[in-house]
């Protein structure tokens, strides 16, 4: 019983092909029949032959543009697949955007991540960043972000050329993204937190066998510029692995120090991992810049606190 539709379907199809060979002779006969009756009617119409000539020449022209489009868009795909590149989302592109976000979703839950970015407030702490929910159901996470205070965050923010992006609201927004961190470090949520100083150059989003990329452009907003989702794969030439050593190296660049998110410090390690020292972070001081507020060259986070009108920062 269990392949009596399997049995049923092989009798149809023998059925079916010896019915198509049964009635093939009468089938092509009344087709010559009916094209020789009607080329007796048009073979005197010299304005209809025209026509189809016309016709004939427009649908061939339109046929081997298709042709050639394909091919060369087989190719671009060829090597697209070699790349290891699976998805582009342009920020305009609704759907686009929502396939990258279901996406991410689906192979953040339950994984570990690792995340590069600037501030992090638009990637995870607004309810609507395509991360937001993947942090919450993630198993770790491992974030880069820009140190506030540093040359790097204040250089980012001053090169776009938007009226409501400043330092002040990068470093608010940088602030957000800690407090977050720190929401979820508290929900038992094995989170770890490095702040880098130099100017950003990539938005990186590793969520096991997917990568997602953009890339920081002086002027331009990141939502701005389309993101690329790269597949893991066998294949030595794909980006995959390129991009992720490329986060490897940055994470374990001694240079680049840990927030401990339960004591509000740096921590400096070597590059094995051991750790040299550690700092408070309200004890850093501010890299030289044009914030609008007093003794720049000594200032502490208490002091962009109270330039800001802020009773605590966490940072």
């Amino acid at each position: 019983m269990k392949n009596l539709p399997h049995l049923l379907y092989h009798v149809v199809v023998i059925v079916l092909s010896a019915a198509i060979a049964l009635t093939l002779p009468l089938t092509v006969s009344f087709l010559a029949g009916k094209l020789l009756a009607f080329w007796a009617f048009v073979e005197n119409e010299k304005i209809f032959l025209v026509t189809i000539e016309i016709s004939v020449a427009v649908l061939l022209v339109l046929f081997f543009n298709h042709v050639t489009k394909y091919w060369r868009e087989r190719n671009l795909s060829r090597m697209a697949k070699s790349a290891g590149l699976a998805l582009v989302a342009h920020s305009r592109g609704f759907f686009s955007r929502r396939k990258v976000k279901e996406l991410k979703e689906r192979n953040g839950f339950g994984r570990d991540i690792m995340l590069i970015g600037s501030t992090g407030y638009r990637t995870f702490v607004d309810p609507d960043g395509d991360l937001h929910r993947v942090l919450q159901k993630c198993r770790g996470a491992k974030i880069m972000l820009l140190d506030p205070l540093r040359e790097g965050a204040i250089a980012r923010a001053k090169s776009i050329p938007d009226p409501d992006i400043s330092p002040e609201s990068f470093r608010e927004q940088i602030i957000r993204s800690i407090d977050f961190l720190k929401g979820l470090k508290g929900a038992q949520k094995n989170i770890r937190l490095k702040l880098y100083q130099d100017m950003p150059l990539l938005k990186m989003a590793i969520l096991g066998d997917a990568l997602c990329l953009r890339h920081y452009h002086t002027g331009l907003h990141v939502d701005d510029l389309p993101e690329y989702v790269f597949k893991h794969d066998h294949d030595p030439g794909g980006l995959y692995n390129p991009f992720y050593q490329y986060f490897l190296s940055r994470w374990s660049d001694p240079e680049i120090p840990e927030y401990d998110l339960d004591t509000d410090e740096l921590v400096y390690r070597d590059r094995s991992g051991l750790e040299i020292r550690r700092e408070r972070f309200s004890d850093v001081t501010m890299a030289e810049s044009e914030w609008d507020i007093p003794a720049q060259s000594d200032c502490t986070v208490q002091d962009l606190a109270f330039a800001a009108g802020k009773e605590r920062v966490y940072a």
